[in-house]
């Protein structure tokens, strides 16, 4: 699959990571490819994600988690409200269910199902005329390569997008049907607590003028 391309490099021993990164860069040095963006990610057996090191996209003034790279650490790893301007957090969890990427196709889900507690990968964007460059030097290391185009990644990430907010307006509409039933049950109750009381008053007047006629 040549072309742009997001890779994921899993191993057996999460230290060959460190020297697959570094691989990645001579490899970039060498214009056998060209690097958009790279990081060392692990997920600890707490499921959160830590970046041991990245790479800096040279097209950018921020570190990789200003490109596309970062934006996939974010979905990845828990809240990234990067994607929407800062203004909400989405979960993995949330939208690919790790269980299910072979089934549903998605590009994200199979990229996080790499990404298992206690695994350490490197995640980057390339450009590589071939895949076998890459992929030769990857398995020396022993490891093992999953590749997606950057077009199929992108597409997903905005779906992921429309998807957070279709579920923010899903929220808002039934915590809004919430509240009105709530509060209709409220004036339902008054209203009722107020007719028993209207009842207890006119039986109070009724037993005092059947008193009264009783006297007369």
């Amino acid at each position: 699959m040549s072309g742009e391309n997001v890779i994921v490099v899993s191993f057996a021993e999460n230290s060959e990571a460190y020297e697959a990164f570094s691989s990645l860069k001579e490899l970039d040095g060498q214009g056998q490819v060209s690097l958009g963006g790279a990081a060392i990610v692990e997920r600890d057996e707490n499921g959160q994600l830590v970046t041991k090191d990245q790479l800096e996209d040279p097209h950018l003034s921020g570190t990789a988690t200003g490109g596309l790279i970062g934006l996939v650490i974010g979905i990845l790893g828990g809240p990234f409200g990067v994607l929407i301007g800062g203004a909400t957090g989405l979960l993995i969890g949330s939208l690919f269910d790790v269980e299910d990427a072979s089934d549903e196709g998605s590009v994200l889900a199979a990229i996080s199902s790499t990404v298992g507690p206690g695994k350490t990968v490197v995640i980057a964007e390339l450009s590589e005329q071939s895949d076998d460059v890459v992929d030769n030097a990857m398995a020396r290391l022993g490891g093992s390569v999953l590749r997606r185009a950057v077009e199929e990644v992108e597409a997903e990430i905005a779906a992921a997008e429309e998807a957070q907010k279709a579920a923010k307006r899903e929220a808002r509409k039934r915590l809004h049907t919430e509240r009105r039933s709530q509060l209709r049950e409220q004036i339902e109750q008054k209203v009722e607590a107020l007719k028993e009381r209207q009842r207890e008053i006119h039986a109070q007047q009724k037993e005092k003028l059947d008193e009264l006629h009783a006297k007369l």
